[in-house]
């Protein structure tokens, strides 16, 4: 085709057309990019975005929340703390951050205690909290505690063999005081024997599985306790009740002889038949968000309840119909025993109480749950399915706090890679060798190939 004198004035208007098309919609988008806000958080756990959790908290905190940050000018800091905030100023706009070089300010760090560069200070209704690492969960649950108008005082009854919230043992809590420590949960264990009472302002009391019996004088303490309107969370391990046996009457509660198993626990990568897989939940506050989640519970026993007068009695946790009380040992090939004392599920091993406290305008409810099985929140199993958040849920609702109980724990998934010894060789063996032999065959192919043109 020969070009002419028109044909090229032709082109060169079509190719400014589409300069200035190209530069007219670059422009727009550069302006519209000022006018509004697109992100995708495309990571496994979307662990680049604020959490549900961490909006639901802050849906329910209602007026600013200042968030001071002392940190001197560093680029990477400052910035790194910016990114942080802005994903909670995303969702609420009155979260004021402001920066404070500590150099600058000597005498106030001090008196504030600040000891690390780049330590947040977050302060809302007047209360206040600092906090030294910069994420999401440290960020998230440092809102929650003042978020708390009042302290929480949970006990945990020691003295006996019980599972100690600070323990470092599988049969232990060290992992779940923590996260209760975390959430603005003060915990701390009490010896009856030692200190001849109950404090007055515990608003939780937690009997974890003793192994030795009470004295008649401990059990009478905490059997008062319940009667003036303490909240207690009691964990029964199958086959003793430690001389608890008048608290289980007050309660009217019975546990079952033998352990819950269900031979069909290997569907779920389970070995041990002895464990109470609960895929259920009934309606209640505590089961909220517990949607399509599955909880263990091993060791457990099946519960009896014929609540006395004045008591509201529950079943938060049933099992499975194909679940029953075994009576004999957990070994080899077992099966269920008609012929025996033994029951076929679906069981109850956890249950609510519920009491009306004092005249009716100025009425309480007093709060008890008893369920049979202590493991599922120790070091060992606290980890598994829906755990942790079962156990947040259940203590928020024991010490009152119905409005966190949806705001749980958020676990990461996992972010670390795992190699064997077979697989570390062929990848170092691949890139130190065979990737560099290939790259130049490939080399030596093309410069042959042109060389025999």
């Amino acid at each position: 085709m020969k070009i002419s004198r028109a044909s090229r004035r032709q082109l060169q208007l079509q190719n400014l057309i589409f300069v200035i098309g190209v530069l007219a919609v670059a422009g727009l988008l550069g302006w519209l990019s000022t006018r509004y806000n697109l992100e995708a958080d495309w990571t496994s756990n979307g662990r680049n975005s604020l959490s549900v959790d961490s909006r639901q908290l802050l849906d329910q905190m209602e007026g600013p929340i200042h968030i001071t940050a002392f940190a001197r000018e560093t680029p990477e800091l400052r910035e790194h703390i910016r990114d942080l905030v802005a994903r909670y100023q995303r969702h609420k706009p009155d979260v004021e951050l402001r920066f404070v070089n500590p150099d600058a300010e000597p005498e106030r760090v001090r008196e504030l205690g600040i000891t690390l560069d780049g330590e947040l200070l977050i302060a809302y209704d007047g209360r206040s909290e600092k906090i030294q690492s910069l994420s999401e969960q440290s960020l998230t649950n440092a809102l929650l505690r003042i978020a708390r108008p009042d302290s929480r005082r949970v006990v945990f009854l020691a003295g006996h063999g019980e599972r100690l919230p600070q323990g470092q043992a599988n049969h232990d809590f060290g992992q779940f005081g923590r996260l209760l420590t975390d959430k603005g949960i003060h915990v701390e264990t009490l010896k009856l024997a030692e200190t001849g009472s109950i404090p007055e302002d515990t608003s939780l009391l937690v009997i974890a599985d003793p192994r030795n019996s009470l004295l008649p004088g401990e059990v009478a303490m905490i059997n008062r306790y319940l009667k003036n309107g303490g909240n207690l969370l009691w964990l029964i391990e199958p086959g003793t009740l430690a001389g608890l046996g008048p608290v289980a009457e007050t309660l009217g509660v019975e546990p079952l002889p033998g352990t819950v198993v269900d031979a069909t626990t290997q569907l779920f990568g389970i070995d041990n038949p002895a464990f109470a897989i609960i895929p259920d939940y009934p309606l209640h506050e505590i089961t909220r968000g517990m949607e399509g989640k599955i909880t263990l519970f091993p060791q457990a026993c099946a519960l009896e309840v014929s609540a006395p007068e004045g008591w509201q009695a529950q079943p938060l946790l049933t099992t499975l119909d194909r679940a029953w009380t075994e009576l004999g040992p957990i070994e080899g090939t077992i099966r269920f025993d008609q012929d025996s004392d033994e029951r076929m599920g679906p069981l109850d091993i956890g249950y609510l109480f519920t009491r009306e406290q004092g005249e009716e305008e100025d009425a309480t409810r007093q709060r008890v749950a008893v369920i049979c099985d202590a493991d599922f929140l120790s070091n060992t199993y606290l980890g598994n399915a829906g755990n942790i958040d079962l156990g947040l849920a259940l203590f928020n609702w024991l010490n009152h706090d119905d409005r966190f109980i949806a705001i749980t724990a958020r676990t990461a998934s996992d972010t670390q890679l795992e190699l064997g010894k077979v697989a570390q060789a062929v990848i170092g063996f691949g890139f130190l060798f065979v990737l560099p032999l290939l790259l130049l065959a490939a080399g030596v192919t093309i410069w042959w190939r042109r060389r025999n043109r």
